[in-house]
């Protein structure tokens, strides 16, 4: 057990159990016998961090949820958690040494597009599921049919933050501001719906992924006088270097950067920021009330989107190995996650051409005011 999970249990079984979500395949008896190994590579250190580390605690709140309500088929789960850096290289390394070394059933993660390119190659060649805590990225990964996303395609990111941006702020003029990563991917998407909101960019400006400091492109950005701002990262740096260099327009971001590791990072500048998003804490939806009971419980924390797709990934592959069987090959349990699942984070379909189903009117939409989330009544259609 990794010292994380040591740390998460002495924490977590204090808190009170309640009932699990009815999609659960889950019986209540007591899990025994040799655990079913799930693989998890997830960023923990680096620039994706902020995603990582709540990935990490949902899945691990998830795995003890699992297992009090009596395992799978009556086995208990073990969720194997590595850090690969916020890297590539690295992701594809862990998740080598979970598949050939741990023989786990599956991956979960990683947390960042790249990574999720170098690890989906290999899963695919080896037939295993892996649910990855991105959306649809580079066109290659709709050839692979043992990939699956927990969140949604960035063309959805991207086609909601210009809903808000045309029909909730009127505005047609447009700058933005992104990481040479995630952002990249997001922005590429708007760049090819532009014309169907009839939008106009007039500044884009991107930085390196991880970098400390990214002042000089958000001031190219002011000098272009948007009427709204895109700032789209992994990371709280260019949100504070906006603020910095004045630009007082309002900033429209993607899910990527709306956790509050991130905002924590934004420290002061952490105001009038809107988000399109699945969860927010401090106002849930009916069906994720549960789940934050549970998690402020076992966290004395509020969780938002990673830690609700880090609980559904870990629920939606129990339902698929219980299907499946915990002796089914891998490709056999990659074939038991297609089809509908109704998560905390979204409802789902693993059999849509996307692998994640997620449809526009799952968002809601959240606004920063001074560091707290405020649910906003805009509705995407």
């Amino acid at each position: 057990m990794s010292r994380g999970q040591d740390v998460f249990l002495g924490i977590a079984c204090a808190a009170a159990v309640a009932t699990l979500v009815s999609a659960s395949p889950i019986r209540a008896q007591t899990a025994q016998g040799e655990p079913i190994k799930i693989g998890a590579v997830v960023s923990l250190t680096g620039p994706g961090a902020g995603l990582g580390q709540p990935e990490r605690n949902g899945m691990l709140l998830a795995e003890k949820d699992v297992n009090d309500k009596g395992g799978v088929r009556g086995r208990p789960i073990k969720i194997l958690v590595e850090d690969d850096g916020s890297k590539a290289d690295n992701a594809k390394n862990k998740a080598e040494q979970l598949i050939f070394d741990e023989k786990v059933v599956t991956i979960l993660g990683p947390s960042l597009t790249a990574s999720t390119g170098a690890v989906s190659a290999m899963t695919n060649s080896e037939g295993m599921a892996e649910l990855a805590f991105t959306g649809l990225g580079p066109k290659i990964e709709l050839s692979y049919k043992s990939l699956y996303h927990l969140l949604p395609p960035q063309e959805l990111n991207a086609r909601a933050m210009l809903e808000y941006t045309t029909k909730a702020l009127n505005s047609k003029k447009i700058g933005v501001l992104h990481d040479t990563g995630y952002g990249q991917v997001v922005t590429n998407a708007l760049n090819a719906l532009k014309a169907q909101y009839g939008v106009e960019f007039v500044a884009v400006e991107k930085f390196e992924v991880g970098a400390t400091d990214a002042s000089a492109q958000a001031a190219k950005v002011r000098a272009a006088d948007p009427d709204v701002v895109f700032i789209i990262a992994t990371s709280p740096v260019p949100f504070r270097n906006a603020r910095q260099v004045r630009i007082s327009q309002p900033i429209v971001s993607a899910i990527g950067s709306s956790s509050y590791d991130y905002v924590r990072g934004m420290g002061e500048f952490a105001d009038d920021i809107v988000f399109p998003e699945f969860l927010v804490g401090e106002d849930p939806l009916p069906h994720q009330v549960e789940f934050v009971k549970k998690y402020r419980e076992a966290y004395n924390a509020l969780p938002k989107n990673y830690e609700a797709a880090g609980w559904d990934a870990v629920h939606i592959i129990a339902k698929a190995v219980e299907t499946a069987g915990p002796d089914a090959k891998r490709e056999e349990i990659a074939k038991a996650l297609r089809g509908p699942y109704a998560g905390v984070f979204a409802a789902y379909n693993f059999a849509a051409d996307d692998m994640t189903g997620i449809q526009l009117s799952s968002y809601v939409y959240s606004k920063l005011v001074k560091g707290a989330f405020i649910r906003l009544p805009f509705v995407a259609k």
